[in-house]
């Protein structure tokens, strides 16, 4: 019993470890994402170099990233449901 017990404790922890780090990976890092979104609504990225959070400008339901593009570089701010205000900053 304790065998059995303890391999199902081991999988359940293997099992919220693969999910915790897909959700945070999938939070942290939106690079391809937020080019999708900047390039569907009218702005160029030819190619994304990366994007970091602006924790500072961010609140809950409401992020704001910076996406460094090859060619310029956007601030876009993602609230649920509605379009990213997307802002070009100046290099």
């Amino acid at each position: 019993m304790r065998l059995r017990n303890a391999s199902i404790l081991a999988a359940f922890a293997v099992l919220v470890s693969s999910a915790a780090h897909a959700q945070q990976a999938q939070v942290e890092k939106p690079t391809a994402e937020l080019a999708a979104q900047v390039r569907t609504q009218g702005f160029t990225c030819d190619k994304t170099v990366g994007a970091v959070r602006d924790k500072k400008r961010s609140r809950p339901d409401y992020a704001v990233w910076v996406l460094i593009c090859n060619n310029a570089v956007y601030r876009v701010s993602r609230a649920p449901d509605m379009l990213a205000k997307i802002e070009p900053i100046q290099r």
